[in-house]
């Protein structure tokens, strides 16, 4: 029996209860727990097989929410939240005594944002607490922006997916801390660089980090399909290479029109936007044709492209 399922009253039960349940997001799915449950958040790590020194990020319904969990604000934090915010933008910010310290991994700063999708958006408002939610997926693995994708991964762990479609934005919220007051990037995402910059300036980019990362997302191997998978600025070139081997090839928006290959175009008409929603899907498709390995296309290093291109080396890193 299927436990996807668009009941978001069974969906606050759950949590109410200290269960998990995977929420869809603009950017994907979530698998979620009640913040200020022990039990909850510690079934989050294992369910998932995350390790404890990588924090969580907490979801909230409003920015009138933040006071609840935060105890300082950065001005440009305060204009990034007004202008992005319900949205793909992940902030971390000084955090209250309240915020259990599994949650941040000890860290005296909160990873939080507002989530823009209409359930999810609804099914905060009906709790009397934020919840928790990383992707909703195996540590390490492809992130699920369809309900099919998270009951793959967990149809025997969790006793529910809510409904919410497929994920308009495809990958992860960037994620924005504070040094001296100014923001810093951790994590590229589904919010361009160009359009930040616009709102607070330059920003610098420190998104990898091994030990005690600042935010989700920053360890070098992440995302990755279970197939071996190569990102290449020259696809027909490796295809090439790679003769008399099952191949499977993600292309931006041009067709390499080669029979022997599976091939995925992630936009015929060349929309960032729109290859961004479907990349995980597209690899999600390709790690379950049994193939000896994945070619992917390097993008431009230009809007949603550098982060397209952050999520491939993840993938391909050994």
């Amino acid at each position: 029996m299927s436990i996807i399922s668009k009941d978001i009253q069974k969906a606050v039960q759950l949590l109410t209860e200290d269960q998990l349940v995977a929420i869809p997001t603009e950017t994907v799915y979530g698998l979620a727990g009640n913040i200020f449950s022990e039990k909850a958040i510690k079934s989050i790590f294992s369910t998932k097989k995350r390790p404890f020194f990588n924090p969580l990020i907490v979801h909230i319904p409003s920015i009138a929410s933040l006071s609840d969990i935060v105890t300082h604000v950065p001005e440009k934090a305060k204009l990034l939240a007004a202008a992005f915010w319900p949205g793909s933008l992940t902030l971390v910010l000084k955090k209250s005594k309240t915020i259990p310290d599994i949650i941040t991994a000890g860290k005296d700063t909160v990873a939080v944002r507002v989530p823009n999708h209409p359930i999810t958006l609804e099914l905060l408002k009906k709790l009397p607490f934020p919840i928790a939610a990383p992707s909703a997926n195996p540590f390490g693995s492809i992130s699920p922006t369809k309900p099919a994708h998270v009951e793959n991964y967990f149809k025997n762990s969790i006793k529910m997916v809510l409904d919410g479609g497929s994920c308009v934005n495809g990958i992860e919220s960037t994620i924005i801390g504070f040094e001296n007051e100014e923001p810093v990037i951790y994590r590229l995402g589904a919010l361009p660089l160009e359009e930040i910059e616009a709102v607070v300036g330059a920003i610098s980019i420190k998104n990898k980090k091994e030990e005690k990362p600042d935010a989700p997302g920053m360890l070098a191997r992440h995302y990755a399909p279970k197939t071996s998978t190569f990102l290449v600025d020259d696809v027909a070139a490796e295809v090439e290479k790679n003769t008399g081997k099952k191949i499977g090839v993600l292309v931006f928006k041009s067709s390499l029109n080669n029979e022997n290959i599976t091939e995925i175009i992630l936009s015929k008409n060349g929309s960032l936007q729109e290859a961004a929603a479907n990349l995980y899907a597209a690899m999600h498709e390709l790690d379950t044709k049994n193939l000896d390995i994945i070619i992917a296309e390097r993008f431009s290093e230009f809007g949603l492209g550098k982060s397209i291109n952050d999520r491939l080396q993840r993938a391909t890193f050994k």
